[in-house]
């Protein structure tokens, strides 16, 4: 048996996406491969394989022991991501980045959620022959669409009529995330409904933070934010959605849209280029705020226009199921112990 020790903070605070893909990474191996790997979390003994899903300074402390065998990097987030994130002062936030970067040089190997990163990576002098590509996955367990009474009954309990257009967002409220795009779509189009899900998982290190408190606390009457929310809560939101909106300016792989897609919920993001080599052709493109609004108001008045992004999300979400990602990560965590082995027969 294969002896995993995953390193990670992910789940201690809140709303955020790395606990997400940390939460369902687990769930798999428990679920799938429960003879072939013994997993445990922040675990110091010996190991053949050390996962690292967080940047704490103690597992890099402590990641350059031989006991810790290969050493693994999962890839969240790059400096420059970063800087829409988290209002750091200077000259802290330049130390910051280094630490990062310094961090994944210190692997062995490390795990990108988007290829669009390899390249980036590349320009911090990471190899590209030391970093693979390994998308996100959601379970279907946990994320599925309610039947049609399930979703009437869930609107009424939330007081939400079954005629009105549902325009959902969640994530963390800040700059990154084009909040205040979704904030002013919602105050031009009245109609709708928008919802929004997440809050402040970093406090006032939110970039925007004081201008976001103040915009949350004057919303449109049309408009809510539900604050930090259970993950197992999310589901209920996707399911009362007409149609899922993300308006980020960047990210990597949003857990929240193969959220929404295993929920069969359509999806509009921000076009992104970095979407194009994962989800192209599976959402509905938006250049900016403007054409959001052109094609929100499109849609809200003629639903059934929303039927080919329902089957598109159909789609993505059985690609990006756990019982595919299932075999990818096997298959993996299986080369990189013999790698490790290999290293440590040749280590005097």
């Amino acid at each position: 048996m294969i002896k995993i020790h995953m390193f990670s903070s992910a789940t201690k605070v809140a709303g955020q996406g790395v606990g997400s893909a940390y939460t369902e990474l687990m769930g798999l191996l428990k679920r799938h491969f429960p003879d072939q790997f013994d997993v445990r979390v922040n675990d110091y003994s010996a190991s053949d394989i050390s996962h690292y899903h967080t940047i704490d300074p103690q597992f890099f402390l402590t990641m350059h022991k031989k006991k810790r065998g290969r050493r693994i990097g999962y890839v969240h987030f790059l400096p420059e991501t970063l800087k829409g994130s988290l209002s750091i002062p200077w000259p802290a936030d330049e130390v910051f980045y280094k630490y990062v970067i310094a961090f994944y040089k210190a692997m062995d190997q490390l795990v990108v959620v988007n290829p669009s990163f390899i390249p980036k990576l590349a320009d911090y002098g990471i190899s590209a022959s030391t970093v693979e590509y390994i998308p996100n996955f959601v379970s279907q367990q946990d994320f599925y669409a309610y039947t049609p009474d399930q979703k009437q009954t869930l609107r009424a309990q939330l007081g939400i009529p079954a005629s009105k257009f549902v325009v959902f967002g969640n994530g963390q409220v800040q700059e990154r995330k084009g909040v205040r795009d979704f904030i002013t779509l919602a105050q031009t189009h009245p109609d709708v409904q928008f919802i929004w899900a997440g809050g402040f998982s970093f406090g006032r290190l939110t970039d925007g933070y004081e201008g976001f408190k103040k915009a949350i606390d004057n919303a449109p009457q049309n408009l809510t934010f539900t604050g930090i929310i259970p993950r197992e809560k999310m589901r209920d939101y996707y399911n009362v959605a007409d149609l899922f909106l993300l308006p980020s300016y960047d990210e990597l792989f949003p857990m929240s849209v193969l959220e929404a897609f295993a929920c069969g919920v359509p999806v509009m993001l921000r076009d992104l280029s970095l979407y194009h080599a994962i989800i192209n052709n599976r959402y509905i493109p938006t250049a900016d705020v403007t054409e959001m609004a052109t094609q929100l108001a499109r849609v809200a008045a003629d639903p059934s226009a929303l039927a080919p992004w329902r089957a598109q999300a159909v789609e993505a979400a059985q690609y990006y199921s756990e019982d595919r990602l299932a075999g990818i990560w096997s298959k993996f965590y299986t080369t990189q112990a013999a790698l490790g082995q290999r290293t440590r027969r040749r280590t005097p």
